[in-house]
């Protein structure tokens, strides 16, 4: 009798208990006879292909034998400390969590500062002029009364880098930038640059003001149009001789000599200045620039000019100079006195200020006495020869101390940060 295993290992199966398979016996029979060709087949092949292997390896190991030892020098892997950092965390992430490389220009993070008031007209040009390198842009709206803040949050809609900013009630120009830098701060950014909202800087000069930062040779840069009459062209005479007139009494309070054209807004500045500098004081409203110039140079930083031509158009300036001179002059006569003190008091000590108050006094009495030598002569009718020229003497000398005084200022900011 035929009998069959049980698939699961039990009693034999006989075709008897099951009749369909015994009809289909023939076919049954002939399929086993094809598989076991086929397993005879195989083996044959099986056993060619060990003897083929056996015959390669013993050829190979005579081969092996017979070739020359071939040393190589051993190939340390590198330590992870001499791993860059970015093939380390690509090796280590691989492909489940792709990096996403953030805008940078020249490996640095980059912000630009946009203070905004009532500039519906040009708020959006500015915006969308900015470079691609920029990778925050910090749009602070000073509580304007138009329509400027929904059109910055239009835009930030749009460009996921704008990060819009409001002011509940107006601060000022120089609050405005001073929220933008303190947000660069917390968001760890690299270098912070400022471009009002009246579309006047030309983003193409961002690169020039950010490229002496990176390279190390100083920590704020800002745009210079009084340089050339070429760069200032459309710039009226009025507007310009108060920017002179500014910009010597700046170089007096704050102490950069060779700085000009104080009043452009047009800057960058390093993080580790702006974690340097108290933030908090600096002045809120136009003039913010010639308060922060004198800061950073009692702080010991180095700045730098970068020359570009004045861009004038749509925009409305909202200095009034015939006011504006004589509030920044009070501004910056305070901030003088403070710089003397801190720079060659406080943190150190120069006998220039020693100059300064002599020629102060001197120069007074001077002026004093020439007044007198008025009085001493149409009032009192006397002769006003000797009266008058020992005003003028006394005048004179105290213009020496005055003069030695800033002779050893510019001395001293030479040898301590070097001319840009």
């Amino acid at each position: 009798m035929t009998t069959n295993k049980h698939p699961s290992g039990g009693r034999p199966t006989t075709f008897e208990e099951h009749p369909e398979i015994s009809d289909n016996l023939p076919e049954i029979r002939k399929h086993n006879d094809t598989a076991s060709s086929l397993i005879n087949h195989y083996s044959a092949f099986h056993a060619t292909i060990q003897a083929n292997s056996a015959r390669g390896g013993v050829e190979g190991q005579k081969v092996k034998e017979d070739s020359p030892v071939i040393t190589r020098p051993k190939v340390h892997p590198p330590r992870l400390e001499e791993i860059p950092r970015e093939i380390y965390i690509e090796s280590v992430l691989g492909d489940e969590t792709p990096a996403v490389s953030a805008p940078r220009y020249r490996g640095r993070r980059i912000a630009v500062v946009v203070p905004a008031y009532n500039e519906e007209l040009l708020i959006g040009e500015t915006l969308y002029t900015i470079p691609d390198f920029v990778e925050k842009i910090y749009v602070v709206d000073d509580c304007s009364d138009d329509r400027t803040l929904p059109i910055i949050q239009e835009y930030a809609k749009k460009d996921n880098r704008i990060v819009p900013i409001h002011h509940e009630e107006n601060r000022g120009v120089g609050a405005s930038i001073i929220t933008g830098y303190k947000t660069a701060i917390a968001d760890d950014m690299d270098i912070a640059t400022v471009m009002a909202g009246d579309n006047q800087m030309d983003p193409a000069f961002l690169p020039k003001l950010l490229d002496p930062i990176i390279d190390g040779k100083c920590d704020y840069t800002m745009g210079n149009r009084l340089i050339s009459p070429v760069y200032r062209k459309g710039m009226s005479k009025w507007r310009f001789f108060g920017n002179s007139v500014l910009t010597f009494l700046t170089k007096m309070a704050s102490g950069y000599w060779q700085m000009m054209d104080p009043q452009n807004g047009f800057t960058a500045i390093s993080a580790r200045a702006l974690e340097r500098i108290s933030l908090g004081d600096i002045y809120p409203q136009y003039g913010y620039c010639n308060d922060l110039l004198v800061k950073l140079n009692v702080w010991g930083f180095r700045v730098i000019n970068v020359p570009h031509p004045a861009r004038y158009g749509r925009e409305k300036s909202g200095i009034r100079y015939s006011t504006y001179i004589f509030k920044v002059s009070w501004l910056l006569l305070k901030d003088f006195l403070w710089r003397l003190k801190m720079k060659y008091v406080v943190l150190s000590f120069h006998p220039l200020v020693f100059y300064y108050a002599l020629g102060f006094v001197i120069t007074c009495l001077g002026i004093l006495g020439g007044l007198y030598s008025l009085y001493y002569k149409f009032v009192l009718g006397n002769a006003i020869f000797v009266p008058l020229v020992m005003s003028i003497l006394v005048f004179g000398l105290g213009a020496q101390f005055w003069l030695f005084a800033m002779l050893f200022d510019m001395q001293q900011e030479k040898n301590t940060n070097g001319w840009y």
